[in-house]
């Protein structure tokens, strides 16, 4: 197996391999001309993210500054906002669902690196997938970790540490991050009009 193949599977691989460079520095470059393109260029700024992203459907806006380890392993669907500062170590899949928003400074973690010093030492590291459902809202400073899956409809409230998976249909917060309470049909009322 080659150690792009290693990463993706979740096995331990080198991080230094000349392939995996390559990748990250490419991606890298991407994400600087993203970062320096000019706001009101957006045609630039959309090819930017699809020569850097695995995929991306209709309707993604990503303020800068952003960075990606290899960006292509993240796939982003429809309607999907991230203010600036976003950060996603992609060297597992990323995949994000439909009309989600992240605050800023957002991170995303699918690297990792082996508890045993031996192992840590010799500079291998390992990946989990992570899985945003749809309709999410991830709070500004939130950060997730290997392996989590977040359910449709959830959101995460701002500074969260996301160590588990957290189920659809509620609001979660803290580090780490836990389950406040579902979310439910009285959170509309705030906003329907008053008799």
């Amino acid at each position: 197996m080659t150690e792009w193949e290693k990463m993706l599977s979740g096995q331990l691989y080198n991080p230094g391999d000349p392939d995996l460079f390559r990748l990250h520095r490419r991606a890298g470059v991407l994400c600087h001309r993203y970062n320096a393109a000019s706001p009101e260029d957006e045609q630039a700024l959309q090819q930017l993210c699809q020569a850097l992203l695995g995929s991306m459907g209709n309707e993604v806006w990503l303020e800068p500054p952003i960075f990606f380890d290899y960006g292509k392993n993240t796939f982003l669907g429809d309607s999907f906002y991230a203010n600036t500062g976003l950060v996603i170590l992609d060297c597992a899949r990323v995949t994000i669902g439909n009309h989600v928003m992240f605050g800023p400074r957002v991170q995303i973690y699918t690297a990792s690196h082996p508890l045993h010093p031996q192992l840590r030492n010799q500079g291998l590291e390992y990946a989990k997938p992570v899985t945003i459902g749809d309709n999410v809202w991830i709070g500004g400073g939130s950060i997730l970790l290997p392996g989590v899956t977040i359910g449709e409809n959830t959101v995460v409230g701002a500074g969260s540490v996301v160590t588990r998976d957290i189920p659809p249909n509620v609001i979660a917060v803290g580090n780490p991050c836990r389950v406040l309470r579902p979310i439910t049909q009285e959170d509309l009322g705030e906003f329907l009009p008053k008799n």
